[in-house]
């Protein structure tokens, strides 16, 4: 079948990779993509949030599948307009990516459907806000409540850093309209992990667990980011808890989305800190983590382009999905300066030495092809990503 395949970062080009690799995929072609995705589909200039561009080129290329690789698309809702005109998308509609699109209507479904979360309250003035910080213990999870590119989270044991982050997003607007409701959430004591599954709208076929690594510096230092590095599995979460997250959380999601007329086709993400009171929901996505899908696809044995299809079509029911045994841990390599203000267009060297070693695949996220050379053009830059038949192998090929 012939693929498009919406996005450009890592995520992207580790679902290009896959898709690639899929024998039920004879064509993929990728909007706007970037030069590692390029190694593996046609590419072509289309803004994914552009739905009236994006309706356009499905409309001339005619794909059996589109793959949405990003949130803000579908909060935009490309996924509506595609389906509209009777084109298969792995990816949920506008009214069901409201999950991540809105962090306060995700705490709704999740209070409807009892899933285990944090407790949590909503605001949009900064002196009510602030006042609630005097109820709360230390540390402080500010939320910013829309889309903010995976950097709208401060977790902090100071008080004054809580009050300048609610200040930032309430008076400064430094997340523009994403920014303009905060939620201020109990802390979740815990180790993460991260459970995302394919759904048809009814039924949730789960991947493996991934952990993702969000703060900026080594030894779980510096600003959140948009996730820095991840490894699958994570043995902290066996089968038996996957299982019991599966039922106690996934699966209530799906049903609550399909009760209330917005059912959820594509991949539902689940982020999760394993308390001492069992597992509670930190966030839930509308789409694959990134850059937890660049630890879980060199696992992937089974044919990703027949998973996505069967999802976008409305039947899991047969469907099943395989792992290799192998270990798989992925390193960000990110511009100097972020999750902050940073420099780009300097030159990558060693993509090719990289790629040849053994185990390894470099995945592309903020690169750009310029005078022949790959130039830096993003914050995050490269996931190197490495199998080994252990943790400390892969670790080892990845550095």
């Amino acid at each position: 079948m012939k693929v498009l395949l919406l996005g450009s970062g890592g995520r992207e080009s580790a679902l290009a990779w896959a898709l690639d690799r899929s024998p039920s995929v004879d064509a993929l072609i990728a909007a706007p993509g970037n030069p590692g995705i390029g190694a593996f589909a046609e590419l072509r200039g289309v803004d994914p949030t552009d739905v009236a561009g994006v309706l356009d080129l499905a409309k001339e290329i005619d794909p059996q599948l589109v793959v949405v690789g990003p949130e803000a698309p579908l909060v935009a809702g490309v996924g509506d307009a595609l389906r509209d005109v009777g084109i298969a998308v792995f990816g949920p509609d506008a009214a069901a990516a409201r999950i991540e699109g809105s962090k306060s209507y995700a705490k709704e479904l999740m209070n409807a459907a009892e899933i285990p979360t944090a407790a949590s309250r909503s605001f949009d003035r900064a002196d009510a806000a602030i006042a609630y910080l005097h109820e709360m213990e230390p540390p402080y999870v500010i939320k910013a409540d829309g889309l903010a590119a995976g950097k709208g989270v401060v977790v902090t044991p100071d008080r004054d850093e809580a009050v300048a982050a609610i200040e930032g997003c309430l008076i400064g607007d430094k997340f523009g309209a994403a920014g303009r409701s905060v939620l201020i959430e109990e802390f979740l004591d815990g180790e993460e992990t991260s459970l995302i599954a394919f759904s048809d709208g009814a039924r949730v076929v789960p991947c493996e667990p991934a952990q993702d690594y969000k703060r900026v510096f080594d030894d779980d230092e510096g600003p959140n980011t948009g996730g820095m590095g991840s490894y699958s599995p994570v043995p902290s979460c066996p089968p038996s808890l996957a299982d019991e997250i599966v039922g106690q959380v996934l699966e209530p999601m799906i049903a609550e989305c399909a009760a209330r007329g917005t059912p959820f086709r594509g991949a539902l993400y689940a982020g999760l800190a394993l308390t001492t009171a069992g597992p509670k929901v930190i966030e839930f996505n509308a789409r694959f983590g990134d850059p937890e899908t660049q630890a879980l696809l060199p696992r992937l044995t089974s044919d990703l382009g027949e998973l996505c299809l069967a999802a976008a079509e409305g039947d899991l029911s047969g469907a099943t999905i395989k792992w290799s045994g192998d270990a798989c841990v992925s390193l960000v390599l990110a511009s100097g300066g972020y999750p902050g203000a940073h420099e780009t267009g300097f030159p990558i060297s060693g993509l090719a030495q990289a790629a040849a070693q053994e185990g390894v695949q470099v995945f592309h996220a903020g690169t750009k092809e310029e005078n022949g050379d790959i130039v830096t053009a993003g914050g995050r830059v490269l996931a190197v990503s490495a199998v080994g038949s252990d943790f400390a192998v892969a670790r080892r090929r990845a550095y």
